[in-house]
């Protein structure tokens, strides 16, 4: 079992979450300060730490304390190696779909060509956004007008990412851990 998971009173905690702001009390900074400390030497213990950190920094965009690292600790190391993670949309991963929610250009032509007898108002409908929105984008189809999709930017390496680790977060000598990967 991970430390993460043993102890998740510590990993789950509210401060952990996002760090207080400086005008928070002195207890409040002390207590988080112990949180981070007790959190690090549970991540620097865990055979996992190597995929944590990775899957954390190159492939997802998660919240609070992972990989011996803090949300701004993380971008700061995206940042150093031009990675671009975006924030996984649990509500669509549901297939729930709230107000004001980006429509794809690909999805609205998806569903046009598998319900080519449909009305756009039931279009609009299946989708969640209005009449407009659809018309917008079948519009663009017409014109060969789609929108640009961006090439995604490579991952990096694991060792690029343990080298902007090691950078990025306060870093004692390094031990040699399980698998050539070091952490302090």
């Amino acid at each position: 079992m991970t430390g993460c998971i043993a102890r998740s009173d510590i990993f789950q905690h509210r401060l952990m979450e996002e760090p207080p702001p400086a005008s928070a009390t002195r207890r409040t900074r002390e207590r988080y300060e112990q949180l981070v400390r007790e959190a690090k030497a549970l991540c620097a213990s865990c055979p996992l730490f190597t995929d944590c950190l990775y899957s954390a920094v190159a492939e997802h965009d998660v919240s609070g304390f992972v990989a011996g690292t803090t949300a701004a600790q993380r971008r700061s190391m995206r940042n150093l190696l031009d990675v671009e993670v975006q924030a996984d949309d649990f509500d669509q991963l549901a297939g729930a779909r709230g107000t004001r929610r980006p429509v794809s250009h690909e999805e609205v032509l998806r569903l046009r060509g598998q319900y080519p007898s449909d009305s756009l108002e039931s279009l609009a409908m299946r989708l969640g956004c209005s009449l407009s929105t659809v018309k917008r984008h079948l519009r663009r189809a017409r014109r060969g007008q789609s929108p640009a999709t961006k090439t995604p930017r490579p991952r990096p390496e694991v060792n690029a990412v343990l080298d902007a680790f090691e950078t990025v977060v306060d870093v004692q000598p390094c031990q040699p851990r399980r698998g050539g990967s070091r952490v302090a």
